[in-house]
């Protein structure tokens, strides 16, 4: 839970970005529990969490007129797989998190490998040989030159497959 936890809070770096995959999130599991008619309440529960996504999203999108912050990132990071171990979903929260999960894979990755280059080669040559020109992974597309816009879509619409898939397997 607190690694999950952890990986959402770092998605939460651009305008958007968290509160679109949050929404994607949240009506897949809810979708799959409506399908197995587990635990009814949290139906009701993922529902509120995709609306106030939306809502949400309403007034983050680019440019950000407010912030969600870390009471927001962390609180929806702690919801997701404490409902997940709840309802019996953590292989589709896996799936449908895939963005969360790459977002801390890459800053872990980047953190190790600078580590293991700096002690073995100098600290000139884990600086010139990152793996990623920025982590987290958002923010390495961002210095590659796409715009902020362009980096959130991406993700969005890499959680929309992934979330395709879950629902796939979860018939």
């Amino acid at each position: 839970i607190t690694g999950f936890c952890n990986a959402v809070n770092f998605t939460d770096g651009l305008d958007s970005l968290l509160s679109g995959i949050s929404a994607v999130v949240a009506l897949t599991l809810g979708l799959l529990l409506m399908m197995s008619s587990k635990v009814p309440l949290l139906i009701g529960i993922y529902g509120i969490v995709c609306g106030s996504s939306l809502g949400f999203l309403l007034w983050n999108s680019f440019p950000a007129r407010i912030f969600m912050g870390d009471t927001g990132a962390l609180g929806i990071g702690m919801f997701f797989p404490a409902a997940a171990l709840l309802s019996g979903q953590v292989w589709a929260l896996v799936l449908c998190g895939m963005v969360f999960i790459l977002e801390i894979a890459s800053m872990m990755l980047q953190r190790y490998v600078f580590k293991y280059r700096r002690i073995r080669f100098g600290i000139e040559n884990a600086r010139a040989n990152r793996v990623f020109r920025r982590a987290p992974l958002h923010h390495h597309y961002e210095e590659y030159g796409l715009h902020e816009v362009q980096v959130v879509t991406i993700f969005v619409v890499f959680t929309m497959i992934c979330s395709v898939f879950a629902v796939v397997i979860g018939l």
